[in-house]
């Protein structure tokens, strides 16, 4: 199995709020799973849950601090690389802090699943084209029936009601995603079109 590692990094501030809160659930060898949600997207959200001993996933990576044990999620560690976790107190109490300027950047290795591949063409290549009009498209799900691989995509922003989106979707997006991913059959839009309040033309 190859060896897991991961440059995140929780704060001495950080590891005591935590360390408070575990030894508030009385439950002896808990710890904290870090994770991103929809990683490599603009929706990406890193999370934080208890971890109790008979949910450790033997996968993933395991750091010991003074009080207690971090586990990593380990398809989320590219995501989490320079992640930092830190406790400010303030008049209110305290407000714990994760920032991880890597969980919405596409990570595509050559292991990489056609999820991940559509992602990265969209983030790295379709998106940037988009947000000239103040638009965007993200991916919903891949199918896969008899006919094949099939992209479904929704439009948000400026795409969103746009009467030239299906010339954006068919002659820019369907191309541009085909070209990258060969295997792609189809590409079609699940956006609602009927809301158009922020199109760039209508």
């Amino acid at each position: 199995m190859t060896e897991l590692s991961s440059n995140i990094k929780i704060t001495d501030s950080a590891q005591d709020y935590l360390a408070e809160l575990l030894a508030k659930q009385e439950v002896e060898g808990i710890g904290v799973r870090i994770f991103v949600e929809h990683a490599g997207t603009p929706r990406a959200e890193c999370c934080m849950s208890y971890c109790q001993p008979d949910e450790v996933d033997e996968d993933d990576l395991h750091i010991a601090y003074d009080k207690f044990t971090a586990h990593i999620d380990a398809p989320s560690i590219p995501y989490l690389h320079d992640a930092v976790i830190d406790y400010n107190k303030d008049r209110f109490g305290g407000q714990l802090t994760f920032r991880a300027p890597n969980s919405k950047v596409p990570q595509v290795g050559e292991n990489a699943s056609i999820e991940e591949r559509i992602n990265y063409v969209l983030q790295s290549e379709i998106n940037p084209n988009l947000a000239s009009h103040g638009g965007s498209v993200e991916l919903l799900e891949v199918i896969e029936d008899e006919a094949g691989l099939t992209a479904v995509l929704k439009f948000g922003g400026g795409c969103q009601g746009c009467s030239a989106v299906d010339v954006t979707l068919r002659q820019g997006v369907e191309v541009q995603l085909k070209q990258s991913i060969p295997e792609l059959t189809q590409v079609v839009d699940s956006t609602d079109h009927s809301v158009s309040d922020n199109a760039y033309y209508k």
